[in-house]
């Protein structure tokens, strides 16, 4: 796994093709979680409050959002038209992110991060 010092560091080391759906990524990742820490783990841009809110990284054929199972059970229904996983959101380059989605996900994850101990 690759190490990266900074999530702008990830974002420079990605495909140029892909850059800058990483930074619409992030923006959306940022304003849905103002108060999150920005840090990589799992050698992927992640969010932190409490624990960990989301990660999202760079895959060959798309952008994988990586929620937690309890968002991705929470939103399966909205998710019907992507390819998911018990913890994974599969977002094709080929399709403009869903942005109301993503910060739907990204609350819900905020909101569950209060709540826990």
């Amino acid at each position: 796994m690759k190490t990266y010092a900074s999530v702008d560091v990830y974002i420079k080391a990605q495909p140029k093709a892909v850059q800058d759906l990483l930074r619409e990524m992030r923006a959306l990742v940022t304003a849905a979680a103002p108060y999150a820490t920005e840090t990589i783990s799992y050698g992927m841009p992640t969010y932190v409050g409490k624990k960990n809110l989301v990660h999202f990284a760079a895959m060959k054929n798309h952008l994988g959002l990586y929620p937690t199972p309890s968002a991705v059970t929470k939103f399966a229904s909205e998710l019907t038209q992507y390819s998911i996983s018990k913890g994974c959101i599969r977002l094709p380059y080929t399709a403009p992110l869903p942005k109301t989605l993503i910060t739907k996900i990204v609350k819900f994850r905020v909101a569950e991060d209060k709540k826990e101990q």
